[in-house]
């Protein structure tokens, strides 16, 4: 396919004679190899022949307009996380006119999808990045690495007690993957471990109740209700080294409400253990609260009510 100038019938060509600038540099420069800047000298190669080999984002863009700076910052962003699934070619239209007018092009942010010589998706205007990750998504599917690395330095900054790095990370795995219910209920995690409760809340009541309803958000949900009852950690170690039954029921409520559920259940067998009337039963009410937080179906509801059972009949 060769493009051609609607004023002369033929082949647009850059002169030989001429040497190559870099004449349309887009709103940020970026070393990336998988960001290319167009002209007349490399349309052809990058564009027509690219798209013979990968798919090719073409974006024709115009300095000072106010929608192309943010939607070209996003496509960079997501080029990068696609690591040469396909090329972002970037369309300077006031330094391309003569390209910009064989394509047609009428108004910017102007986004079109070649793959194969053909152009199989377009788009005119700004769009927030959710939005474009959902659009490109119908036709290449996004890398499972990025959204994987994310998730693995979340789950080890919280764990290693960093909430404010697994926040972040949380945060951007969200911006990340919108539609993924995942990062929403690890971020509920983060904020009822910082103890806030309301902001947790609120996370979990915006996923679907499908999603609500899986065992790991309702893990966190009853991290979320024990959060509510637990003694404050400063209680807790104003307990010291007492080991009634009392204080063992405190223990184990607030390893509960820190998502420390082997823990806390184990504790509240053993209080079951030693006398199960203690306090009107509370250890066996914990537990029965717990299982159902969880849901009959969770390995932790299934193992430990098993053993409770055992304990009662």
């Amino acid at each position: 396919m060769q493009i051609i100038d609607p004023r002369t019938g033929m082949p647009i060509r850059a002169a030989s004679s001429t040497p190559h600038t870099e004449t349309g540099a887009a709103p940020a420069s970026s070393a990336s190899p998988f960001i290319v800047d167009i002209d007349m000298h490399n349309f052809q190669q990058v564009v027509l022949e690219g798209s013979m080999q990968g798919a090719v984002m073409l974006v024709s863009w115009m300095p000072g307009h106010p929608d192309c700076a943010p939607l070209m910052q996003s496509l960079e962003k997501i080029a990068n996380e696609y690591q040469g699934a396909f090329t972002l070619a970037r369309l300077n239209i006031e330094e391309q006119q003569q390209i910009a007018m064989q394509l047609r092009v009428q108004q910017v942010p102007d986004v079109k999808l070649i793959v194969q010589g053909q152009m199989y998706g377009q788009f005119q205007g700004s769009q927030p990045e959710h939005k474009l990750r959902e659009w490109l998504g119908q036709f290449l599917e996004a890398p499972e690495s990025a959204e994987g690395d994310l998730k693995g330095l979340a789950e080890a900054a919280l764990a290693a007690g960093d909430t404010a790095t697994a926040q972040a990370l949380y945060q951007q795995w969200i911006e990340a993957a919108p539609e993924d219910p995942a990062p929403r209920i690890g971020l509920a995690s983060v904020l009822v471990a910082t103890h806030a409760l309301e902001d947790a809340e609120q996370v979990l009541a915006s996923l679907s109740e499908e999603d609500q309803a899986t065992p790991d958000a309702r893990a966190v949900k009853a991290r979320l209700t024990f959060a509510r009852q637990a003694p404050t950690p400063e209680e807790i170690a104003a307990l010291g080294d007492a080991d009634d039954l009392t204080s063992r029921t405190q223990r184990a409520l607030r390893a509960i409400a820190d998502g420390q559920y082997d823990d806390g259940l184990e504790s509240l067998l053993s209080v079951m253990k030693a006398d199960r009337t203690h306090d009107d039963g509370a250890a066996r009410k914990l537990l029965i609260q717990v299982f159902e937080a969880l849901g009959n179906d969770h390995p932790l509801t299934l193992q430990y009510r098993r053993r409770m059972f055992a304990l009662l009949y």
